[in-house]
């Protein structure tokens, strides 16, 4: 457990900062990210660079404790059979979270992953549910946003992109068919209040698939 929490507490605390330099660039392959991610970036004012460590370094903290707890809440719920998929799962949601939130664009060089590490977790049994429903759930997640887009998007049809889909389907992957339906109300019911809370007729709306995808695998399993 103390080896997940260790890694929880890396990638939370590298969270933002990638999330930040994603924001300024968009990869096409993992060797484009990991260049860009450790590319020196250009110079600017000491006054600005220093608030903006500032924020990025608090916010890094508050981040890799955040992704610890989760972490050592999920070892306690799910065990240890097939717990480094299940790391990697939440890992992946909480980063995607934060990139969907800056800057509105949810990469394929992570949603693609996910999808495939639900596959490969699914075939080992080590993941939530059998490959031939795992399967069936991916299925479902990419051809049936187009119907629930009817309740996201009724005041701006270009809110709910294919990024958001890819990782629907990525969901359906790991949660089966059942999962996936859960995550898609429930990330409905985040996306409304969201919007009436802050008064926003566009959102990005893959921070509320991804932690929907999080609480459901929580509930459901």
């Amino acid at each position: 457990m103390v080896f997940y929490i260790l890694l929880a507490l890396i990638f939370g605390l590298f969270t933002p900062y990638t999330a930040r330099r994603f924001a300024k660039f968009m990869p096409a392959t993992f060797a484009g990210a990991l260049f860009e991610i450790f590319r020196p970036t250009k110079k600017v004012s000491l006054y600005r660079r220093n608030k903006l460590y500032k924020k990025l370094v608090w916010r890094s903290i508050v981040e890799a404790f955040a992704f610890a707890i989760i972490t050592y809440l999920a070892y306690i719920h799910f065990g240890v059979h097939g717990f480094g998929f299940i790391a990697m799962y939440i890992w992946l949601l909480l980063l995607m979270a934060e990139i969907d939130f800056r800057i509105f664009l949810l990469p394929d060089i992570l949603t693609v992953p996910l999808l495939l590490l639900g596959f490969l977790a699914s075939s080992l049994n080590m993941g939530f549910v059998a490959f031939n429903e795992s399967a069936i759930g991916a299925f479902i997640g990419y051809f049936l946003p187009v119907l629930v887009s009817l309740l996201i998007v009724w005041r701006n049809k270009d809110a709910f992109g294919g990024g958001d889909i890819k990782l629907l389907s990525a969901l359906g992957a790991w949660l089966g068919v059942e999962g996936l339906l859960y995550v898609i109300v429930l990330a409905s019911v985040l996306g409304i209040v969201y919007s009436l809370i802050r008064k926003k007729s566009v959102l990005a709306f893959g921070p509320m698939i991804a932690l929907s995808g999080i609480v459901v695998a929580f509930w459901l399993f």
